[in-house]
This record gives C-alpha cells, structure tokens and sequence, in this order.
C-alpha cells in the first residue's frame, strides 16, 4: 500500500501553462502550431472531438499543393499532425468546454484539465448546415458534399444536384456547370435570395434546372449517392431523381459558441479581425474558417494559421520586452 502511494506521489505533473494555446487541429490549428513551436513558443494544441476538422470527412483531395497524385483528406491531416509533433508542440484530444479571456495569463478549460498561455490561436473551424434529409449522413463523402470547389472535379459529365438558394449555392452551381452534364438547383421557396446579378446568370446558363418549391427527403445509393427522393412542399408530391452527387449550400456555422462575450462576433457569429489575424481582446488571434466566410479551403486556414503563428510570435516577442 506504501508503495503505491509512493508510486502515486512520483508521477509527473500535467503541464498546465504554455506560451500559446491553439484551440483546434484542423489545417489552421496544425500549421499555426509548426510556426510557433519552430519559433520555440511552448505550445500547446487541443484538437477537440474531431482532430483534423472537415478533412476528416472528405475522401480525396486533389488541390492541397504537394501531392501530384492527391491525397485523402484524413491521411493529409495525419501527416500534418506529425509534423506538428516534430516540431515540439503537444497535441491533446480533448475538447475545450469554457474560456476566460478577461485576464491574462487566459484560461483555457477542457473536460480533463485547465491550462494557461500568453496567447491564445482560435481555430475551431466552421461547420456547414445540415439538411437533415435520411441517408444524409451515411452518404456524406460518398456523393454528398459541402464544398463545389473542393469535390466538383470529381463529378464529370454526371448529373448534380445543389441544394440552397442564396449567393453561395448560385455560386456553386455555376461552378460545377464546369464538370457536371446537368446541374439541378433545388429551392424550398419559389424565388431565390441570391443577389440579382448571380441570379441572371444561373437563369442565363442552360446546363442549370430550377426545381422550385422543393425538399429533399432522402439520399439513397449503394456505395455513393445515386438517387435523392424530392417532394414539392406545395403539393406535397414526392418523385425520385437519378444523380451522381449532392451539394449542400444553405450555409456554414462558425464554431464561435465558447467565445460569445469574450470576444467580437459579426452577425453572423464569425470573429472579428481588427488587424491581421487579432481579434477584439490583445493577446487572442484567429485563423481560418472560424472567421473566413469567403473561401473556406484547407489552403487558405493554412495560410491564416501562419499568419496568426507569425503575430502571435511578434506580440509575445514585444510584451516580453516590456
């Protein structure tokens, strides 16, 4: 019994305090962590339920530079996870659950333990909306996607469905007209919220079909998606259309709920930069989608990552010296 109190008593601390904390482990999360641990900042990054964010979900990615011949979405996340190990930083799979920005050194609390910093990098991502349709789920990746830029090509001379009314969805369509033998737009409204010139445009282009006052009910395919179940929520008819992919654009939702009241959100709850890659509170930084509502790819969240990397370097620098 002796010894194993004495046994107890021998074990090392959990370390608890770091020069930066880096809330997430997607790309942004990631290379954030590479700059900073390279620049010799102790870092700490807590990756949260899904290590490696939406690439998780996302089979093959074809236009992250470095790999000729593309590269699975969670195998690029793999790879980026040991480099950042390499480099020094400690990654953690644990999931934030409250903040304290309001003082420094902040706090950063999970569900096993509560650390401190001297800055802190906010890369939690965003999350887009579910539809909420059957099958929905189980054929995400597997025909249903949430990103025409990212999985488009993969669609060639196949028929498309985009789902979504607003600019993005417009945007979309438009774009997968490039790979796709027909792309149908389906709108639970009869009028479309996109801005007047994105709307001449998809009405102008004949490769886009309107399907207005519509839902979709459920996804159904084999091994990927190849028939979605749409019903007219005016007559409440339901028929079934043979596709090769959907894409979801009803929007995106930035995974900001631990900092309402710590710092500024737009409208639509995205942080807000004041200069660089600061937010509102000295000492915070974010990068990538958690505050990007314009491009949404793992390219640009990696950009922004070495950004806040880079100004989080300079900050601790100049406040050392103080």
């Amino acid at each position: 019994m002796q010894a194993e109190i004495r046994a107890e008593s021998n074990k090392p601390e959990t370390k608890k305090k770091f020069d930066v904390i880096i809330i997430g482990a997607g790309p942004s999360g990631y290379t954030a962590a590479i700059y900073t641990a390279r620049a010799k900042r102790d870092t700490l990054v807590i990756s949260g339920m899904l290590p490696g964010g939406q690439l998780m979900l996302t089979t093959e990615v074809e236009n992250y530079p470095g790999f000729s011949d593309g590269i699975l979405g969670p195998e690029l996340m793999t790879i980026m996870r040991k480099q950042t190990e390499r480099m020094g930083a400690t990654i953690i799979d644990d999931e934030v659950v409250n903040v304290d920005f309001r003082r420094k050194p902040f706090k950063v609390l999970t569900y096993a333990e509560e650390y401190e910093a001297d800055a802190v990098i906010i890369a939690t991502g965003a999350s887009p909306r579910k539809l909420g349709a059957k099958g929905e789920q189980e054929f995400s990746a597997k025909g249903v996607s949430y990103c025409a830029t990212c999985d488009g090509p993969f669609f060639k001379n196949q028929e498309i469905v985009v789902v979504g009314g607003g600019d993005s969805a417009i945007e979309e369509a438009i774009f997968l007209t490039k790979f796709a033998k027909n792309v149908h737009i389906i709108h639970r409204k009869d009028t479309l919220r996109a801005s007047k010139i994105m709307q001449d445009r998809a009405f102008e282009n004949n490769k886009i079909k309107f399907h207005w006052n519509s839902v979709i009910d459920e996804i159904k395919g084999s091994q990927k998606v190849n028939q979605i179940m749409i019903r007219n929520v005016t007559t409440n008819q339901q028929n079934i259309m043979d596709v090769g992919g959907l894409f979801v654009a009803i929007g995106h939702e930035p995974n900001t709920n631990l900092f309402k009241g710590q710092i500024e959100l737009d409208e639509q709850d995205y942080i807000v930069l004041k200069n660089h890659t600061y937010t509102s509170i000295e000492g915070i930084f974010a990068a990538g989608d958690v505050h990007d509502h314009r491009y949404r790819q793992a390219i640009t969240a990696a950009g922004f990552g070495c950004m806040a990397a880079i100004d989080v370097d300079k900050y601790l620098s100049e406040n050392r010296r103080k």
